[in-house]
């Protein structure tokens, strides 16, 4: 089910609010929040709800003993070949395996507990609300990843009726800001995203013009996409009197690549921080293993999105971007300068990850280089004095010289919102209110008449 779907605003939501708050106390509206977020997670394929209970169970029990290093080793293992398997056994030839939705992420948030049990030792909280705090809808399938030390003692304490009209009125406003994120700009930059990079994996040599609209678009597509369902799921919370982290933070913006990631995904950046980075040593021992540790952490990063080379190429590449700023730190590089080139640099390295095999990459990068020529439709001959002269793009859009316009429109708008305004959460009341109202149409006209739902795309790692 979709957070973007019909089905989910007007039938599941308003049925799983309505039960939450009729049943008013703590137990009994956890027990309602546990069977919707079980409902939620079994609608696309019921079969697998055995293995997220199953996954519960096990860990559930696993936390009980693992303040002991042998319990809490045995825990790790399970975790990780569970994932391993469903994830990365297709890279082995294992036919015929089902990737499961949120796989990565609730794998992810039961190592942080079995992890954090182990050094806290503290004993886990009741079963309730260990299993409503892996499967709480609003995160199930794509985050943000939930430290337990954040939610426990909000599931706790919950109190289903406290402050009702103020949590509604936000939670409302910051999901439905998100869906116009998603619906309105990531789904519409996907248009000239789409067939761009599906030239290139055809080996059709795609122009300049071509290459930098799809790529530019696809920068915005995948930052509104997963920001979008991000803030979604932030307003769902809140809606249910939980407060979630904030996940993204204007990350095109930042004034260097460490900043960037202090920006992006923030929650798996802290869990790749402090989970695998300063566990391997981070940079206490020295600039050799400091290295060491900032690319394994990368590529496992770039891995974790899933089982292939440009995930991991594109882990790698950040590693380098990361080791080079370590080494430039020195230098007094204008604070201009240096976002310029930490946007072009996560740009470029967006290629191999959209990119679905080498060849496409590589044709890609000679669009964006200018080494397929520069192509322009003939409604725009006379406005630029250089260039081949087409009378379409046929890799841009829907193959009309009107698309380029269009995608040129689009993405200013989608730039100008990356580049110049602050994040959702840092805006104003005065100001989030006429973001929603500015969008509030285009989003409505974009949920009831676009023929389906299209999925989030961090729904496939």
């Amino acid at each position: 089910m979709l957070f973007n779907s019909k089905l989910f605003i007007l039938g599941f939501l308003p049925l799983a609010l309505g039960g939450f708050l009729a049943l008013g106390r703590r137990k009994t509206a956890l027990w309602w929040l546990l069977g919707c977020s079980l409902v939620f997670y079994g609608w696309w394929k019921p079969p697998l709800l055995a293995l997220l209970l199953g996954s519960i169970g096990v860990n559930y029990a696993l936390a009980g003993l693992a303040r002991r290093k042998a319990w809490l080793v045995a825990g790790l293992v399970f975790n990780l070949g569970l994932l391993g398997w469903f994830k990365y056994a297709g890279m082995f030839g294992v036919p015929g395996i089902v990737l499961p939705l949120g796989i990565s992420f609730f794998t992810f948030q039961q190592i942080m507990f079995l992890v954090d049990t182990y050094r806290d030792q503290t004993k886990p909280p009741p079963f309730l609300d260990y299993a409503c705090f892996i499967a709480f809808f609003p995160h199930l399938i794509a985050g943000p990843i939930m430290r337990p030390s954040h939610i426990l003692p909000q599931l706790a304490a919950l109190a289903p009726r406290r402050e009702v009209q103020a949590r509604l009125t936000e939670g409302v406003e910051i999901f439905l800001l998100g869906l116009a994120k998603k619906i309105v700009l990531a789904d519409g930059l996907s248009r000239f995203t789409d067939p761009g990079f599906a030239a290139a994996a055809r080996g059709d040599a795609i122009s300049f013009i071509e290459a930098w609209v799809a790529l530019l678009a696809y920068a915005l597509q995948i930052y509104f996409d997963f920001s979008g369902y991000s803030d979604m799921a932030i307003g769902l919370a809140r809606m249910f009197g939980i407060s979630f982290p904030l996940n993204f933070r204007s990350p095109y913006q930042a004034s260097d690549i460490s900043d960037f990631w202090r920006r992006w995904n923030i929650t798996l950046s802290m869990f790749l921080r402090d989970y695998l980075y300063i566990p391997l040593g981070g940079n206490r021992h020295g600039e050799g293993k400091r290295i060491r540790n900032l690319m394994a952490t990368m590529l496992l990063g770039g891995l974790w999105h899933g089982a292939a080379w440009r995930f991991m190429l594109w882990g790698g590449l950040h590693g380098v971007f990361l080791i080079i700023h370590g080494w430039c730190k020195g230098l007094r590089i204008p604070r201009h300068a240096s976002w310029f080139i930490t946007l072009a640099s996560v740009t470029l390295a967006w290629v191999p990850f959209r990119a679905t095999n080498f060849n496409a990459a590589v044709e890609m990068y000679r669009g964006l280089f200018g080494l397929n020529g520069l192509a322009v439709p003939a409604m725009l001959a006379k406005m630029i004095p250089f260039g081949h002269v087409v009378p379409v793009l046929p890799w841009l859009g829907d193959a009309r010289s009107m698309s380029l316009p269009q995608g040129l429109l689009l993405l200013r708008v989608g730039w100008f919102v990356a580049l110049c305004l602050p994040d959702l959460h840092s805006m104003g009341i005065k100001r989030r209110s006429v973001a929603l109202m500015a969008s509030f149409a285009f989003s409505m006209q974009a949920l009831f008449f676009a023929p389906a739902a299209i999925p989030f795309l961090y729904f496939q790692f």
